[in-house]
């Protein structure tokens, strides 16, 4: 299964066997429901001493199969319940509402920005949502280009569907819808905003939406998504730790289901067979062990790339986005560091992470405790390319104050020669996009990362750090230390 990446035959033939005990048990007299080829396994074996884990996937000691090998090895193996269904855990939650949990985010009046390459989007929850374009000329007004891709109609958002869940035993029972993010089958909590601007294209109806809010507990209410699913109708992801407190909602850090087998009195802790194939398949690695990490980049790259591919949003393809918080520097340590490119950035939500050093580079990775790091070259700096670069683009984008002076606003920087991309044949770059971010948090720093088209990046950096050296910056929109 897609699980079991690093070891696929092995893993794979474990998870089937493991699947396969399922339909057994459930044949003799336990309901289990039917496990789809959708949902990835990984079988552990963790020996005697061992505690489940309390964050993640769901488990329950008495959630268990018993295997057996050809051997006469027993193996007590404990399933996940995301798994097998969650039916008690969700009978037992006598917590709040999906919409209760939100219903801070409403009163709060907050809203919620995501900037792309043209537009950006502006997630007002409980109120509307706005797609719009500024023009900032010298000496001129702003010219706003929007549309309003809906509004909240009604006094509470959140009252009605709440409202039918408690009253009605059977609202609540009824499947969570789901959505693919990153490969992963994710529950999410809808809210509809109709009424938006008319739409031409469809005899001017107006724009509606779905604002879809998913459970990540280190999330900060950011816009993950926003795709134009029909004509003038839109799917806006939005991530926020409120609803981690429900189990229908619960966040899963891993893509991957773990079973845990652990061996019964007189067998081994692994099936000796597997040990043997594990040896078998570590000697044919020998050859490749000396490889320099570098030169195994296209290798990785190719393996994982046909399993992992970025969610599709609209005419984009959005990656991740996510938010870190860097170390508590000093402002002019800080801008030193981070100018220098000895101090990256850090971000990414999911499968992929990704690491920003000024200057030097932009990386792709993952980090694995059983095939180590799997790293992808974004995109490499050179002082010259991008300064060929901002002669035919915009390095600098201004905002004009009220007081008729201008500011910068965001820098945008060039970095190609990447990792060789197997779709285009050509090296991979990034158009990386550093812009001012006010926040209650001086050291916070929010990364998120599109692709417009195949392997040509937008890598999208915002921190208050930014904030303090933006008009630093030159015609090529090179920063440097303030004076």
């Amino acid at each position: 299964m897609r699980g079991c990446r690093p070891r696929a035959l092995l893993c794979g033939l474990l998870a089937v066997a493991v699947v396969a005990a399922v339909v057994v048990a459930a044949g003799g007299g336990r309901a289990l429901p039917h496990l789809s080829d959708d949902v990835p396994f990984r079988v552990n074996w963790p020996g005697t001493e061992f505690s489940l884990p309390t964050t993640g996937v769901l488990y329950k000691e008495d959630n268990y199969i018993i295997m057996t090998t050809v051997d006469k090895e027993k193996y007590k193996c404990i399933l996940p319940l995301i798994a097998s269904g969650s039916e008690e855990e969700e009978k037992d939650y006598k917590g709040p509402t999906p919409g209760e949990l939100l219903e801070p985010l409403f009163k709060q009046s907050s809203c919620s920005y995501r900037i792309e390459s043209y537009w950006t989007y502006e997630v007002c929850h409980g109120k509307h949502i706005r797609q719009y374009h500024e023009e900032k000329e010298t000496g001129q007004k702003i010219n706003i280009q929007e549309y309003y891709l809906g509004n909240m109609m009604m006094k509470n958002p959140l009252s009605e569907p709440d409202q039918e869940e408690k009253e009605n035993p059977k609202e609540s029972a009824k499947e969570i819808p789901t959505k693919n993010i990153e490969g992963q089958m994710t529950p999410y909590y809808p809210v509809e905003m109709g009424n938006g601007t008319p739409c031409s294209l469809r005899q001017n109806l107006p724009r509606s939406s779905t604002v879809m809010y998913i459970c990540h507990p280190e999330a900060k209410h950011e816009i993950l998504s926003v795709a134009e699913v029909t004509t003038c109708e839109y799917e806006v992801v939005i991530l926020t730790p409120l609803l981690c407190n429900h189990p229908k909602y619960r966040f899963r850090a891993s893509p991957v289901n773990d079973i845990f087998c652990q061996s019964l009195p007189g067998s081994p802790l692994k099936p000796h067979n597997l040990e043997q194939l594990e040896k078998q398949q570590e000697m044919m690695k020998m050859p490749f062990r000396r490889v320099k990490e570098e030169e195994m980049h296209s290798t990785k790259e190719e393996k994982f790339s046909s399993i992992h591919k970025p969610v599709a949003v609209g005419s984009h393809q959005l990656l991740t986005v996510g938010t870190t918080h860097i170390s508590k520097l000093t402002d002019d340590q800080l801008i030193k560091e981070f100018l220098s490119g000895s101090y990256c950035f850090h971000g990414g939500v999911g499968w992929w992470k990704y690491e920003f050093c000024y200057g030097k580079y932009v990386h792709q990775y993952h980090e694995d405790k059983e095939s180590g790091k799997t790293s992808v070259v974004v995109g490499t700096w050179n002082k010259e390319e991008h300064i060929e670069w901002s002669k035919k683009n915009a390095a600098r984008t201004y905002y004009l104050k009220e007081d008729g002076t201008q500011t910068v606003r965001m820098v945008s920087h060039f970095y190609g020669n990447g990792d060789v991309c197997d779709l285009t044949e050509k090296p991979r770059q990034v158009t990386v996009k550093l812009k001012c971010k006010e926040s209650d948090s001086p050291h916070a720093v929010t990364i998120y990362m599109l692709e417009p088209h195949s392997c040509q990046y937008i890598l999208g950096v915002e921190s208050p750090v930014i904030c303090k050296i933006l008009d630093t910056a030159d015609e090529h929109g090179l920063l440097s230390v303030p004076s």
